[in-house]
């Protein structure tokens, strides 16, 4: 069980934190994780055809690196990049099940020895390491909090960095918009509660950064959406948002049927 992959002896607590680098901290033991004052590296990459973006994080100090998001026919740009930028990748993230295009984290474990995929437990999909609400993602000396953000997916997570500053929202939060609710187990009510809850709750200026956009918008921030996002922010009730979401009107999504049983599988195709 991945629960029991830590990379630490026993010692005391003042110790502990230096051993866990690049692993998964469970909630019981997330007091004893504190980051480092390495700067974290940040790339944002952009894929034409499905509109999503994929993130790359790194420790500047150490090199260790996660990428967010990976597509499946952009791995040959994100290992691009990563040669560019001289960092070690060691996690492939996602946010959830995609039903818009198939995750690269698949192929990029054939292309990387040792580096590890990751989903939330919750998403019912395969990973190496699986992740719940209040974990935290250790790469280098930083890491990542985990949030669970359901209501777009059941298994949706957003990922927040640990100094709070930025915020990857997945299709939970989108730039004056948010994810469907209307497939994979999605929830217009669970939605708003987790928006509300456990990323509305950041600090105002913390930065927004959406698995998608659709009108070339790169960020936004917790205090922007809290104002003007016209489905969520604006003191909008739970029983409007509902209203909203129930009357989109959206057709069904040209790649879900190939990319959901795909991505349940790591991004491995069916063959």
């Amino acid at each position: 069980m991945f629960q029991r992959l830590f990379h630490w002896r026993k010692q005391n607590l003042s110790n502990i934190s230096r051993n866990m680098t690049n692993t998964i901290v469970k909630s019981s033991n997330a007091s004893v994780v504190t980051s480092s004052d390495a700067s974290i590296g940040f790339r944002q990459l952009f894929d034409d055809e499905s509109c999503t973006y994929t993130y790359l994080l790194w420790d500047s100090e150490t090199k260790d690196a996660i990428l967010i998001d990976p597509v499946d026919t952009m791995v040959d740009r994100d290992l691009s990049v990563t040669k560019e930028e001289g960092v070690n990748l060691v996690f492939g993230i996602n946010t959830h099940a995609h039903a818009d295009h198939i995750t690269g984290t698949g192929i990029l474990k054939d292309r990387i020895s040792n580096l590890k995929s990751i989903i939330s437990l919750t998403s019912g999909a395969k990973a190496d390491l699986h992740v719940e609400h209040g974990d935290k993602i250790v790469f280098g000396g930083r890491f990542l909090e985990v949030r669970q953000t359901p209501g777009h997916t059941v298994g949706c997570v957003s990922f927040i960095t640990d100094d709070k500053m930025m915020a990857f929202t997945g299709d939970a939060l989108l730039i004056q918009g948010c994810g469907r609710t209307d497939f994979q187990g999605g929830s217009s009510s669970n939605l708003y509660d987790s928006v509300h809850s456990q990323l509305f709750s950041l600090p105002e200026e913390c930065i927004v950064y959406p698995a998608h956009d659709y009108k070339s918008r790169t960020q936004s921030s917790i205090g922007d959406e809290k104002k003007n996002n016209p489905r969520l922010g604006l003191d909008k009730t739970k029983e409007e948002f509902i209203d909203i979401m129930n009357n989109l009107n959206l057709s069904y999504p040209k790649k879900i049927d190939v990319a959901v049983p795909a991505n349940m599988r790591c991004g491995v195709p069916d063959v």
